[in-house]
């Protein structure tokens, strides 16, 4: 080979390094660090992660972020605050994440919404719905999907005033979540019907429903209609107890969550019927954009999406859309992003990260239970949007401590 072959070969080489280098096409991965309750609560968290790796297919597919790609370094929580903070102590130390995200108990969320806070590390709250994780402890890092239990109640409240019952019991497993929404019912209920009285309460420990004493108890009580926050293993047993001992003839009953597939078609034929309910009737939900993540999502996995899916894939588009905006991955220029961002195309319909209080203004969908073909769906729903049902930016930022 002559010199100036040589030289030319060389001068290649070192251009082609270079290359790699320049900004306009460096390929280094954004990673973000996520974490749930895989084991501890699989039929909801199972689909919940499908629904985030479907949309991060459909992102990375489609060029990433600015050409980067986006991956995932997952976790499982155990459902244990401990545990999720070692956790993120380890995103933030070894793997350099932009934001820590996903949770599914309170417990687990306020852990986290404390750790960001301390840490400075933006916080994308997917599934806990305590309250306190975006008003009483809420923080600057700190951000949630869902809309909260208040959210959740005040919809239910809404339904709840326009029946004749005015005697009311309620039964709500024994952590914030439970409590927050039992409070909060409370007050919503109250305030569209100041002659209601609430006459007893049950709090079995969450998943550990002693179905037989807390149904003769709730029985004991008389009340006109009752407000359940159980879910999951714990619903089921309700259910079943209450149908034998006959606690629900006649009574009206609100349940929180209860039309979400996840714990609605475990019960088959026995479904309740006739109970008002937030939940996802995903098989009657007739929006272009909720069409396309059905089909996707049904020829991926070879099966209909859950709530827990909508809310992974939802996750999943509003880090995407944050990052975007940000246009960089430091905490600072990814807050400043989430505060007043815009995610226009989920397939629950457009929702925004109010910038008063970091609550998105995803709603639910607020309806009847029925039995269909011997299985449990919803029937006569409505799609609530959050932002009816959240209090003024003004009244939030009361809510939330001084920074």
């Amino acid at each position: 080979m002559t010199t100036g072959r040589m030289l030319a070969t060389l001068a290649g080489a070192l251009a082609w390094f270079a290359g790699l280098s320049a900004p306009g096409l460096a390929q280094e991965p954004i990673t973000l660090g996520e974490m749930n309750s895989y084991t501890t609560l699989p039929a909801f968290t199972g689909p919940y992660r499908k629904g985030w790796e479907l949309a991060l297919e459909e992102i990375n597919a489609a060029g990433g972020i600015d050409g980067r790609p986006v991956t995932v370094v997952s976790r499982d929580d155990n459902g244990k605050p401990a545990d999720a903070i070692r956790i993120a102590e380890e995103f933030v130390a070894s793997d350099d994440v932009a934001i820590v995200w996903g949770g599914f108990f309170s417990n687990v969320g306020l852990a986290l919404t404390d750790f960001a806070k301390q840490r400075q590390v933006p916080y994308l709250a997917t599934e806990p719905l305590a309250d306190a994780i975006v008003w009483s402890q809420g923080n600057r890092y700190t951000f949630r999907l869902r809309p909260s239990t208040a959210m959740q109640a005040a919809m239910l409240a809404e339904e709840a005033a326009k029946m004749d019952a005015t005697r009311w019991a309620t039964i709500a497993p024994n952590y914030a979540y439970g409590t927050d929404a039992v409070t909060a019912f409370k007050a919503e209920l109250k305030k569209r019907k100041p002659e209601v009285e609430f006459v007893g309460e049950q709090w079995p420990p969450q998943g550990k429903l002693d179905a037989g004493p807390t149904v003769r108890a709730l029985e004991a009580m008389k009340p006109d209609a009752i407000f359940n926050v159980t879910f999951g293993a714990d619903l089921a047993k309700f259910v079943r107890e209450g149908d034998i001992r006959g606690l629900f003839d006649g009574r009206e009953v609100v349940s929180l969550l209860s039309g979400e597939p996840e714990y609605l078609e475990p019960l088959g034929a026995e479904a309740p019927e006739g109970w008002i309910v937030t939940g996802y009737p995903w098989y009657d939900i007739d929006t272009p954009e909720h069409d396309a993540f059905r089909k996707a999502y049904e020829a991926k996995y070879g099966e209909h999406p859950y709530a827990g899916s909508l809310v992974g894939y939802n996750s999943m588009l509003a880090i995407a859309a944050a990052l975007s905006k940000a246009g960089a991955t430091d905490a600072e220029s990814l807050v400043a992003a989430f505060e007043g961002l815009e995610v226009p195309d989920a397939p629950s319909g457009p929702f925004t990260f109010r910038e008063a209080d970091h609550q998105s203004t995803m709603g639910a969908w607020v309806g009847r239970t029925a039995v269909r073909d011997g299985q449990g769906v919803m029937v006569d729903w409505r799609y609530a949007d959050g932002a009816d049902y959240l209090p003024s930016p003004e009244e939030a930022r009361k809510l939330r401590p001084a920074e």
